[in-house]
């Protein structure tokens, strides 16, 4: 019989293979940054409050190496009614001290930092699965999910969240295939921990319950590491008790306003209530349907999570009960989804998006047992192809139809960005007048818009005065204020929240 085996492919041929694969890699990696990056100025439209906030203290910081208040490289920026946390101001304060203070340049920094969650989750699938097909399906799958791409459209700590996350399990997943943990292990490890904490303010919770759970990889020859991880933790944790020391209730003012917990609260109640909110944020309509209602975080025409993944975690979930819940990684994980509900079911608000930041990258990661289950591909098994196929067809169009959708509405959210103020600044800058006065009501702390607008124009914040609540300005003053109205002025323009006006 004659030998119908292929001759081997010459050397050049796969090259030419490589190169092509690379190539569209390449291109796929620049389509999928440009669908993140698209219109970064004009959706969401305008600049929200804390995002000026945000980018002010860091333009600040970049520029003078101090915040608004002049207090020099602090550790938490003192904000209105909170404390922002440290680990994007800083980085945008980089960005900024090349590009200049920019709108789209923090945009961008959100923007990337998404992007490039999705690309570790994909690389970290890929690793758990050994199969690269499976770890770009996790990749494209995390870029599509609507829930990690409107975070990543706000000048917000949360944005790095999603990445500083997917870098830490990462890390983690490759200590675990080692039967002893070296101390650079350790050194990730803890490194991932610290992030976690000082990057989102629910990171305070998550991160530490998030370190007690490295108790699950406990072997004879891992005890050393995982108590070596502990210990650099606890030195990263050592600036934070420093700081809470030097400012009592600087980090838990906050907390205390948005949540059910109180001095005086029982503990029966506090119990209750939080086995009340933790069921509510697992609400599968909230998940699936309608998602948070505020507009700012998320446009309410589907909800947070695309269908395809929520099945395919489920049925991952069922698979690690059967088949992996000896190991210690998936169970782990399986923790690590029960612990994100934490952080949001402390407080008062219902699905909360930005709080529940670390759930949407377990639920991706949890969809992997079923990914490679349904990608089996002998000829009983063919049927599981067809399922794996259609869940991924349904991805693609439900993907499809939220960013038509996105795109179409996300625009019109002006009003919850503010988008009015920089025409109420424009026409303050046409007057002529220097300093300007600013004059807000407590619950809307403008003056942190015109610290930002001014810096984009050019103009020190020595040209503005903050008026004391019941102080009036000068006589021929020009005014920048959120208050209802004025007495004894001529109103030069309104726009929502804001007015403009001269003393008289």
């Amino acid at each position: 019989m004659a030998n119908k085996t292929k001759p081997p492919q010459p050397q050049s041929t796969r090259r030419w293979h490589l190169s092509r694969r690379a190539w569209l890699l390449l291109a796929g990696g620049a389509l999928g940054f440009w669908l993140y990056a698209a219109n970064a100025t004009g959706n969401p439209p305008g600049f929200y409050l804390d995002e000026s906030s945000i980018a002010y203290n860091a333009y600040s910081v970049a520029h003078s190496g101090a915040d608004e208040h002049g207090e020099s490289w602090p550790l938490y920026f003192r904000a209105f009614g909170e404390y922002k946390n440290p680990i994007y101001i800083y980085l945008l304060a980089l960005i900024f001290k090349i590009t200049g203070p920019s709108i789209l340049a923090a945009r961008l920094l959100s923007e990337a930092a998404g992007y490039l969650a999705a690309l570790v989750l994909g690389l970290l699938v890929a690793r758990i699965s050994r199969r690269y097909t499976i770890g770009l399906v996790g990749a494209l799958t995390a870029l599509l999910t609507p829930w990690l791409f409107e975070v990543s459209r706000l000048v917000f700590e949360v944005a790095l969240y999603p990445l500083v996350l997917a870098c830490y399990l990462y890390a983690l997943y490759r200590a675990q295939e080692r039967e002893r943990w070296s101390w650079i292990d350790a050194l990730l490890l803890a490194a991932g921990l610290g992030l976690l904490t000082y990057t989102y303010s629910i990171g305070r919770v998550l991160a530490p319950l998030l370190a007690l759970g490295l108790a699950m990889f406990f072997t004879r020859r891992r005890v050393k590491g995982i108590l070596l991880t502990w210990a650099l933790y606890a030195v990263a944790l050592v600036p934070l008790l420093v700081f809470n020391a030097n400012h009592p209730g600087a980090l838990s003012s906050r907390f205390y306003l948005i949540s059910y917990i109180k001095p005086q609260t029982p503990w029966t109640e506090v119990a209750w209530k939080f086995a009340e909110r933790y069921l509510a944020n697992l609400n599968p309509v909230r998940l699936l349907v309608t998602g948070e209602l505020n507009i700012r975080h998320h446009i309410p025409v589907m909800g947070s999570l695309l269908l395809a993944t929520f099945i395919l975690a489920v049925i991952g979930i069922d698979r690690i009960a059967h088949q992996h819940i000896r190991e210690a990684w998936w169970r782990y994980l399986l923790y690590g989804l029960a612990i994100s509900l934490v952080p949001a079911a402390l407080t008062n608000d219902d699905f909360h998006t930005l709080r529940l930041i670390a759930l949407p990258v377990f639920l991706l990661l949890l969809t992997v047992p079923a990914l490679m289950w349904l990608w089996e591909s002998t000829a009983r098994k063919s049927a599981r192809r067809i399922v794996l196929i259609s869940l991924l067809a349904l991805t693609a169009m439900q993907a499809a139809l939220f960013q038509w959708q996105f795109h179409r509405d996300g625009t019109q959210r002006g009003n919850a960005f503010e988008e009015v103020y920089p025409q109420v600044f424009e026409t303050a800058l046409q007057t002529g007048a220097r300093p300007l006065y600013l004059r807000d009501r407590p619950a809307l702390p403008g003056y942190i818009h015109a610290y930002w607008y001014g810096a984009l124009h050019g103009i020190d914040q020595m040209q503005f005065v903050r008026l004391k609540e019941n102080t009036s300005p000068p006589p021929n003053a020009i005014v920048i204020g959120t208050a209802e109205k004025c007495v004894n002025c001529q109103v030069l323009t309104k726009q929502q929240d804001y007015i403009l006006y001269r003393a008289l």
